[in-house]
């Protein structure tokens, strides 16, 4: 069974490949992994998809970007995320070049706009567990 924390939210696993994402970011730091002969980006995986190597070395980003794409969900498809609506799920294309998916946070839903700039902030889910989520560029949490 997927763990919980408090509120009924569902926090990520944390796996032996994952730690290192999951301790980072402890102390508000985002890395992701990064082959070291294609410089394929990912967020925590057994092997790159472009070399199949299994090498992987984990690089600090900056967490500052630019919104790619989003939807709003007004719905609440997720029930445990249902409370949140409307929620905002975006793409955000770092300043280092790999693209990630999270939510933003910090702006109304009609404020968001392609091209804007964001960065990464994290939320504590419990002892063993933060996830990531994006806010404006000048908004506060």
């Amino acid at each position: 069974m997927q763990p919980v924390s408090e509120d009924g939210r569902p926090i990520p696993w944390r796996t032996p490949i994952s730690a290192p994402y999951f301790d980072a970011a402890r102390v508000g730091r985002l890395i992701l992994q990064r082959c070291p002969r294609d410089g394929f980006f990912a967020h925590p995986r057994q092997r790159c998809p472009t070399c199949l190597g299994d090498d992987w070395e984990w690089q600090e980003l900056s967490g500052r970007g630019t919104l790619h794409s989003f939807t709003i969900d007004r719905v609440g498809h997720d029930p445990a995320l249902a409370k949140e609506c409307p929620l905002v799920v975006i793409l955000v294309d770092l300043e280092e070049g790999p693209r990630i998916a999270s939510r933003l946070v910090a702006c109304p839903p009609e404020e968001v706009r392609i091209g804007m700039p964001v960065e990464v902030a994290f939320e504590d889910l419990g002892p063993e567990s933060l996830i990531h989520f994006v806010r404006c560029d000048s908004g506060s949490v």
